[in-house]
């Protein structure tokens, strides 16, 4: 029925797993390295839906057009500009980092899609997304979203021990990898603490922004963390390897589900892609940039990966390589065994 919100199990668009990305300065290659990771390991079709600035849109352009056609059938993409419905766009766009706030407008912008996830430029998918994608099926009646936690132990983490406003939980959540149903949140009423009566998403945005905006640190994903403080009922968390970033093993191993499963998502925040002080994030990045698409992936990714990684063994986080490898390693397993069927099949047909 119209305005209905749908509880079905198996999220709409299953046709397209919507992946979403804010790109503004001079976050174009790592923008186009995070989309090459989704589609090497992915197994659906991809619909892309990039937020950059007008100058960067040119290149995104070209640089996706230069994508071999056996990659670019298996996508297709829309670019959009910088826009904030309410409030002060300019205000919103000097929030933390250039136009990360925008996220914080995807179920206004985008009224079509039904889900989607959401990730920061920084991100590398070292499995499909397809089995994030499925998360969306987990969620309750009432969830609408899912992160995972900002920390895994509250004495070090840095919600618990210097937030001045509300925050989610025990840590707080980390919002550089977000899966939402844009369709409840649209047609959800938010309890929030300045009026009694619940408030849209929209409605919400910039008045809570108003209210916080002398205590907030992180800009948009502490308006995040302060709306589920809220609305705890409306989140659905998942276990750190789907958001694997360095305090997760630069003080220590301190992720569970890392050891025991692998890294799904790798998240190489405060840059450390391009400097040398988490060298095992670094490594991964280049090999991802740097593997030709045609190539055969055990040879040209799956390899120089585990050379780079000797060479990072004397760190915190080179120390446990099979964190890193682990997914890698199964999905790349999967891809051939695929390939060797599809072969079989094919050959057995004449």
């Amino acid at each position: 029925k119209p305005g209905e919100q749908k509880h079905s199990k198996e999220p709409s668009s299953l046709q397209c797993m919507h992946l979403a990305v804010v790109a503004c300065g001079d976050r174009l290659e790592e923008t186009l390295i995070m989309l090459k990771s989704a589609l090497l390991f992915s197994n659906s079709r991809l619909c892309f839906h990039i937020f950059a600035e007008d100058s960067l849109k040119p290149e995104f352009e070209k640089k996706l057009k230069e994508w071999p056609s056996s990659y670019t059938k298996k996508f297709e993409y829309n670019i959009y500009p910088i826009t904030f419905s309410v409030g002060n766009a300019q205000e919103w766009k000097k929030l933390f980092k250039p136009c990360a706030a925008q996220r914080l407008f995807l179920p206004v912008i985008l009224k079509d899609v039904d889900s989607l996830l959401y990730v920061d430029t920084d991100v590398l998918f070292l499995r499909p997304i397809d089995d994030i994608w499925h998360i969306l099926t987990e969620f309750n009646s009432t969830q609408l979203a899912a992160m995972a936690p900002e920390h895994e132990i509250p004495k070090i983490g840095w919600y618990s021990r210097f937030a001045r406003h509300p925050y989610y939980g025990t840590t707080g959540v980390n919002s550089g990898v977000m899966l939402m149903n844009l369709t409840r949140i649209r047609n959800t009423q938010f309890k929030n603490s300045m009026i009694p009566s619940g408030l849209t998403w929209e409605e919400m945005l910039y008045p809570l922004y108003q209210k916080y905006k002398n205590y907030i640190t992180w800009g948009d994903q502490d308006l995040l963390n302060i709306i589920f403080y809220f609305n705890p009922e409306c989140l659905y968390v998942f276990p750190c390897q789907w958001n694997y970033r360095p305090d997760h093993c630069m003080y220590g191993s301190n992720c569970k589900g890392a050891e025991e499963e692998g890294v799904s998502i790798l998240h190489g925040n405060r840059g450390v892609y391009h400097d040398d002080k988490q060298p095992t994030f670094k490594a991964l990045y280049e090999v991802i940039r740097d593997f030709p698409f045609e190539d055969n992936l055990f040879q040209s990714l799956y390899y120089p990966l585990q050379s780079k990684f000797l060479d990072t063994v004397h760190t915190l986080c080179g120390r446990i390589p099979q964190v890193f490898l682990k997914q890698i390693e199964k999905t790349m397993k999967k891809v051939y065994e695929n390939r060797v069927i599809v072969y079989l099949g094919a050959n057995h047909r004449y």
